[in-house]
């Protein structure tokens, strides 16, 4: 099935039968929304801390203990995106014999531009320019471009722990590893025969283990390393790739999971959890905080393959309706939320309520959540949904 290339492929119209071929996993949305949720809840969190911390210590503890790791959701994503992405690619691949990269881009492009870019508009043309009519000062720590040339992670680990004073863009680091990640991986995937992905991928997951030993200490460059570097989350990926190469045939493994008992599902999901909230007692500063990101993940990793495949589950995200329509707006809420969560916190001083009061606080989860479902339903059908038309015209495989 593999054979050698000289050039990416040019842009190739699917032929009507292949157009057909379809990919379906009715669970990976409902996984999305409660990522995004989680990442939500851990944004609300660093938002409302600082203010409640003085005025109610038991409350806010709680919510620190509760909510501080959630930027994992975005490791969850990264997992996630590696296992959908490969197992597409890997389908492609047996379907026409080659994988088409550059269709693969163009459904990249008209997938995640757009609403990129229109963020990256408001945040650093319409916001700067209100701010300053509302008489505020207004000094960017960010260099625009990096965002531009989707580079945002290193100017992130630059400027750490500052933030950028465009509230949008602070999530949006994690797009621009997305995006070097689609960059790269259609062209591995094309160039080396399929027989070989496995050793490919574990490769991948050890140079990034490598790397990660590096940079070990406990202090912010560290940290920002670790958490940023493309070298350092690229590791997510590719175990995620693994994973769904693990899934792409029969085998013992795909076999186990399939067949899981409820005993090791419930063990998966709590030590999910547990690693989550008790993280930094198990992987301390040093050699424990290399193997972080690969042991979490393959507990993510888990999760989404008990979903997708296992038939002892527990529950099946797939049957909650709500959050399985609310996760294919998923991209938008995860890009947006920081503007709903700006907007709820204008909105709370200007009813004259005290940010330090723990009824604020959840106040203002209360009027950001459903605002940030409002604007990414509203982003969806009125701007992103002109361009996503346009991507089946560029797939052989269809989600």
């Amino acid at each position: 099935m593999s054979q050698s290339i000289s050039a990416i492929t040019p842009l190739t119209s699917p032929a009507p039968a292949q157009a057909k071929a379809r990919v379906f996993f009715p669970n990976l949305d409902g996984l999305r929304f409660l990522s995004f949720f989680v990442v939500f809840l851990f944004h609300w969190y660093m938002t409302t801390y600082p203010y409640i911390n003085g005025t109610n210590p038991n409350a806010s503890e709680g919510i620190r203990f509760l909510f501080q790791y959630g930027s994992l959701g975005v490791n969850f994503f990264f997992v996630l995106s590696g296992f959908l992405i490969t197992y597409l690619l890997i389908r492609e691949r047996e379907l026409t014999g080659t994988i088409h990269v550059g269709n693969f881009y163009v459904r990249r492009i008209l997938r995640i531009w757009p609403l990129y870019y229109l963020c990256l508009a408001i945040a650093f043309i319409l916001f700067p320019m209100l701010k300053q009519m509302g008489g505020e000062a207004y000094v960017e720590r960010v260099d625009p471009w990096y965002y531009v040339i989707f580079a945002a992670n290193f100017e992130y680990m630059r400027i750490w722990p500052e933030h950028p004073e465009a509230v949008l863009v602070s999530v949006l680091w994690s797009v621009a590893v997305e995006e070097q990640f689609y960059l790269t991986w259609p062209l591995i995937l094309r160039i080396v025969p399929m027989r070989f992905y496995k050793y490919v991928f574990l490769l991948i997951m050890l140079g990034s283990l490598i790397f990660r030993s590096f940079y070990t200490a406990d202090n912010d460059h560290d940290y920002a390393v670790r958490y940023f570097h493309t070298f350092s989350v690229i590791g997510d990926m590719a175990l995620g790739g693994l994973l769904a190469w693990l899934c792409s045939f029969p085998n013992k493994f795909l076999s186990w999971v399939t067949n899981m008992r409820k005993p090791v599902i419930a063990l998966i999901y709590v030590g999910a959890v547990l690693l989550s909230l008790f993280k930094s007692h198990i992987f301390p500063a040093g050699i424990p905080i290399i193997f972080e990101r690969l042991v979490i993940g393959l507990f993510f990793g888990m999760i989404i393959l008990e979903q997708n495949y296992a038939v002892n589950s527990f529950f099946k995200l797939g049957r909650w309706k709500l959050i399985t329509k609310l996760g294919t707006y998923t991209y938008g809420l995860y890009c947006l939320h920081l503007l709903a969560i700006y907007i709820s916190t204008k909105v709370v001083l200007k009813l004259g309520l005290d940010q330090r009061m723990l009824g604020t606080a959840f106040a203002q989860a209360i009027i950001a959540l459903p605002l940030s479902i409002g604007i990414s339903i509203a982003s969806y059908h009125l701007f992103e949904k002109w361009f996503l038309q346009l991507k089946d015209r560029f797939a052989f495989i269809t989600k």
